[in-house]
């Protein structure tokens, strides 16, 4: 799923029937490469979000409010003293590319209205948010691409904009018949590559459908097309380039019903997933919304994490190469036995040794077999004993401490993989604070003294109501687990949690009724969902009754013991439950 021409151009569609001659009043930068510009029209304030993230660039309208700095980056002071009080003019694709120009209208320092443009490149990798004067040179961009970046297209104050052109590629909604069937269909390769190396803004998604409408393989070599398949594929073409230089436009997301995952989304029907279920749309903003204001808030809090992220991944690094030292000097202990036997051994055979000797064979009498012991020529016999009860006394306390730091490494490991699994479900600020705040309490990182507003921030655990009325509640982190299990669960409540791997405490709380089946279903997919597991096709779920839940005396945040329980096996899903909020 990406924002491709067709998409942009109904987006332009939207925003001229939405936005055009609006003003603006707010602009605010909450993200790094994220604005979020308020517009006044006759029809209210509408919020404007655009995104320049590599990960996860977009552009709509929104009703969402997000909390702007403290203090605006420079790219916001800019526009704010260019553009803060402008009207938008106008608003164009620029050809069938997925870059639109704002053009805006406002007063200068002297009075005199003048005119700015704000292009929004919605292009992968290369996404920006790029500046310009009247006459196109570049003022100021939310990212800078100099020289040493790209060598196509510098993106640096004072330079001319322009978008490179794409060699051989034409706006497919001014092709012709001739251009689409002399041109493209005589090239050497398949349909779909032909299509896709010959226009701009065509997707993977409309160029599988063009090619669907046609009854066609878009895998098929052009060269094996006849006269019939070209005019069916024209025709395919041109009925849908109609659609979009019409604006007529259906906004769907498609739903696989397998697992109620989007499997695409687009402004126009896709009749190649007919079989799928579709969630229709009223504007090509609300489906962008919909997909992308999660995936969204997933990339900001990914970002906002990575210090978190490389913190926890060299502490298990750490940790286990430990446990693995650790483990090989146990191993290297077991031979103290031996050293044991040979002492005995030179005690009761002692007296046959000659002066000068460098070793002994004597019979064990713990197998009756001989045994060859090494001797030391400068020491007696007895001397050589005591030696070897020495390294037996030795390695034995060795082992003695190994276990107990093998024990303390497993513990240091176990906990840490735990966090991290923590910070994979994270889905807030908060959450990262309670992260931070564990780390920090386990020595992990120095306690960080930040105000009193940061020292408040605390999440609460998740708060879900399933299809059949239960309340259902998941810890996101230790701290809640704990809280969730030995605070607020009853006796009677039923715990979950993933078998032999990290995951959240899950409790339903029963208030004294019998748990129908598929509530026990429900709960289960949740704790896989929140679990270390959440990718995977199945996991295995124990679940028993609160009651039955142990904290082992001096156990960290989150760590149980149980010893009867049921099993199931899910599939990791938030199908059959309803989101309430956080509690």
């Amino acid at each position: 799923m990406a924002l491709d021409g067709i998409s942009i151009h109904a987006l332009v569609d939207e925003f001229n029937n939405q936005l055009l001659n609006g003003k603006i009043n707010k602009i605010s930068q909450p993200e790094r490469e994220e604005l979020l510009i308020t517009i006044n029209t006759q029809n209210g304030n509408k919020r404007l979000l655009i995104s320049a993230n590599a990960s996860l660039p977009f552009i709509y309208i929104t009703d969402e409010n997000k909390p702007a700095p403290a203090t605006a980056p420079g790219f916001c002071m800019l526009l704010r003293k260019h553009i803060g009080a402008g009207r938008i003019i106008e608003i164009q694709q620029m050809g069938l590319e997925r870059a639109i120009r704002f053009k805006i209208q406002h007063l200068n320092d002297m009075g005199d209205i003048t005119f700015k443009y704000l292009y929004v490149e919605i292009m992968g990798k290369h996404s920006n948010i790029i500046f310009c004067n009247e006459e196109n040179m570049i003022l100021d961009s939310i990212k800078h691409v100099p020289s040493s970046v790209s060598s196509v297209r510098e993106v640096l104050p004072g330079r001319d904009y322009f978008i490179p052109a794409q060699e051989g590629k034409i706006n497919p909604l001014e092709s012709t018949e001739d251009y689409f069937k002399i041109q493209v269909l005589k090239k050497s390769n398949s349909i779909y590559k032909a299509l896709i190396s010959s226009f701009i803004g065509l997707s993977p998604t409309i160029t599988n459908e063009i090619c669907y409408r046609a009854g066609i393989d878009s895998d098929a070599a052009c060269a094996s097309l006849f006269d019939e398949h070209k005019d069916r594929l024209y025709k395919a073409f041109i009925e849908l380039m109609d659609d979009v230089k019409n604006n007529k436009y259906n906004f769907n997301i498609y739903i696989n019903p397998a697992n109620s995952e989007p499997v695409e989304y687009a402004p126009i029907e896709l009749k190649m997933y007919q079989d799928m279920s579709a969630n229709s749309y009223e504007t090509m903003s609300e489906i962008l919304v919909q997909y992308y204001a999660k995936r969204n808030k997933y990339t900001n809090i990914r970002q906002k994490s990575s210090d978190l992220r490389k913190i926890i991944s060299n502490h298990i690094e750490r940790a286990s190469k430990k446990l693995d030292l650790q483990s090989k000097q146990l191993k290297d202990t077991e031979k103290r036995d031996k050293y044991k036997i040979y002492g005995e051994l030179l005690h009761t055979y002692g007296y046959e040794a000659k002066p000068n000797d460098k070793s002994i064979t004597v019979i064990n009498y713990y197998d009756n077999k001989e045994l060859t012991i090494p001797l030391d020529p400068d020491l007696s016999a007895s001397d050589n004993a005591k030696k070897y009860f020495d390294k037996y006394a030795k390695l034995k306390r060795t082992a003695e401490a190994l276990d107990t730091y093998i024990e303390q490494s497993k513990t240091e490991l176990e906990l840490l993989k735990s966090i991290e699994t923590a910070l994979n479900i994270a889905e807030t600020e908060a959450d990262l604070a309670d992260i931070r705040r564990e780390l920090s309490d386990h020595g992990f990182i120095k306690k960080h003294t930040g105000n009193k507003k940061e020292k408040s921030k605390k999440s609460k655990p998740l708060h879900f109501v399933d299809d059949n009325g239960f309340d259902i509640y998941v810890g996101k982190n230790n701290y809640q687990n704990d809280e969730l299990t030995f605070k607020f669960a009853t006796g009677n409540d039923w715990w979950f949690h993933t078998k032999k791997i990290h995951g959240s405490h899950v409790i339903v709380k029963t208030n004294g009724k019998e748990l129908p089946d598929s509530t026990y279903e429900h709960a289960a997919e949740l704790a896989a969902y929140y679990s270390s597991g959440r990718d995977t096709d199945k996991v295995e779920i124990d679940y028993l009754q609160k009651k039955n839940v142990k904290k082992p005396a001096s156990a960290v945040a989150g760590f149980v013991v149980y010893y009867t329980n049921y099993s199931m096996v899910v599939t990791p899903t938030l199908e059959h439950v309803k989101l309430v909020g956080e509690e």
